[in-house]
């Protein structure tokens, strides 16, 4: 009759269950976060005589004619099942109940990459890149967040709270930026974390992308732009300072009325004694641009 009676009794409660307040079923603890592959282990109590107590599920279903808890457990958590429901048949009304376990069983992704959108070596200042982050094989991933680093600082935050998978999926992110010569040599990463709620592993489980280190080109820029005039005496040294920034770094060239030296050509700062007087102009170029500065050098009598 035992079998009999139970198979009744589930047939009842699949057709004739009720939930929430005035159930009598007590979940202990009401949501649990278990990674891919732990133990877990949930007890449902009944706060009041049961004649049948059990667990649905997939994965290890139970009952119980007997007792007044019964437990669900299972050693290592691999399948991406339907939250476990427990249920109860009782002698008084509500004759049967049912609560269903808040379960949420995540998995840290795969893999975090980062990588250039259609692009592929340096940047060039000013002008617009996209950079794109991809997630491998993460669950749940209404739970995801992927927050993208410059450095040590947080530029962007993408949650995915508007999408709902319980098992693992592919999702990316993507950050438009548009680089200066300040940024160059700086290092962007992306960090997917889990925030799965108080009942979560603390702090919440992180997985960084490897960094991505960007080169911006940008054109020449001296650091002293504006003509330069000398006053200069016969025999006295005297210093031309065409220094400039750059990415690549500039190539330097020089071009004057007078004869020029061979000791200038492709010098960013020319210390000579025998120059003559003249409008000497020097040129930085790279890949972007040339630019051009120029130093008066005028004669001066010894003792004015």
């Amino acid at each position: 009759m035992g079998n009999n009676f139970v198979t009744w009794i589930l047939i009842f409660y699949m057709f004739h269950s009720v939930s929430g307040e005035g159930c009598s079923l007590i979940l202990k603890p009401s949501r649990v976060v278990v990674g891919f592959g732990e133990a877990v282990s949930v007890s449902c109590e009944a706060a009041r005589p049961v004649r049948v107590l059990g667990w649905e599920s997939a994965i290890s279903a139970t009952h119980t004619q007997e007792d007044q808890s019964v437990q669900w457990k299972v050693d290592s958590l691999i399948d991406w099942i339907e939250e476990p429901i427990c249920y109860g048949v009782f002698h008084t009304a509500p004759r049967q109940c049912e609560e269903k376990l808040n379960l949420v069983l995540y998995k840290t992704p795969d893999s975090v990459s980062i990588t250039q959108v259609n692009h592929t070596g340096p940047m060039v200042e000013g002008k617009e890149y996209t950079l794109l982050c991809e997630v491998q094989n993460i669950a749940p991933v209404q739970y995801l967040t992927l927050r993208w680093y410059r450095g040590q600082t947080e530029v962007y935050k993408h949650s995915f709270s508007d999408l709902t998978s319980s098992s693992p999926v592919q999702v990316s992110s993507t950050l438009v930026i548009t680089p200066t010569k300040a940024e160059n040599g700086a290092v962007y990463k992306c960090v997917a974390e889990l925030e799965l709620g108080p009942e979560g592993p603390q702090p919440p489980p992180t997985v960084s992308s490897d960094s991505l280190t960007s080169s911006v080109y940008f054109p020449p820029i001296f650091l002293s732009p504006d003509t330069e005039i000398l006053d200069w005496t016969l025999g006295a040294e005297i210093t031309l300072n065409c220094s400039a920034t750059g990415n690549p770094a500039p190539i330097y060239s020089w071009e004057s009325s007078q004869p020029i030296q061979d000791k200038m050509e492709g010098e960013e700062i020319v210390t000579t004694s025998s120059l003559l007087p003249g409008t000497y102009t020097c040129t930085a170029s790279n890949t972007l641009e040339k630019k051009s500065k120029q130093f008066i050098v005028k004669a001066k009598t010894k003792g004015v």
